[in-house]
């Protein structure tokens, strides 16, 4: 994360956002039962690996993507903190039951923005498993282009095989970034 004295924005905290489908709210630890309830589907757990959501994250800040107010699902970003490389990364997951609804799309779009307009980034970078479809698909329709496959990217807990990953980003100069959340 960018310190206050490397990063000339501030540390900006995460506040909430609202969009057309979902709003955003930083995470919260009573967040977590619910967000481990839906890791734990076999269709998110298989991308997700059962990660823990009680505790905060070391590695990101997380938001919750509430629909109706209710947590359905959760978006968390980092960031590069090296000046000549700075850009933040983006992971996702939604609750299956609710996909087809353009959730996914609409809670990237405002991450996306605020990453661009609050945090200054001018690209963002995504890296589903290659086999995640509607993953990609979801980050296709929010904007993100493909940029190349990282060959044996990440360990299947599953098998134990190493996978392929697909790195996507999206530019801030890119028409599909200022645009508004559709899905």
């Amino acid at each position: 994360m960018f310190s206050a004295a490397q990063d000339p924005r501030g540390d900006a905290e995460p506040v909430p956002l609202t969009g057309e489908r979902v709003s955003l709210r930083p995470w919260e630890p009573g967040d977590g039962p619910e967000l481990n309830r839906i890791v734990a589907l076999p269709e998110v757990w298989r991308w997700w690996n059962g990660e823990d959501f009680t505790a905060p994250a070391d590695h990101a800040r997380r938001y919750v993507v509430l629909v109706d107010s209710a947590v359905r699902g959760m978006i968390q970003f980092y960031e590069e903190s090296e000046p000549g490389y700075r850009h933040a990364g983006i992971d996702l997951f939604i609750d299956p039951a609710l996909r087809g609804r353009g959730l996914g799309v609409d809670a990237i779009r405002l991450l996306a923005g605020w990453l661009f307009t609050e945090r200054g980034h001018h690209r963002l970078v995504i890296d589903p498993a290659l086999g995640n479809d509607a993953a990609v698909r979801a980050y296709e329709k929010a904007g993100f282009r493909r940029v190349g496959v990282l060959r044996e990217y990440w360990l299947d807990h599953v098998d134990g095989a190493w996978r392929d990953g697909l790195l996507m980003d999206l530019l801030r100069s890119d028409p599909a970034a200022a645009g508004p959340a559709r899905g």
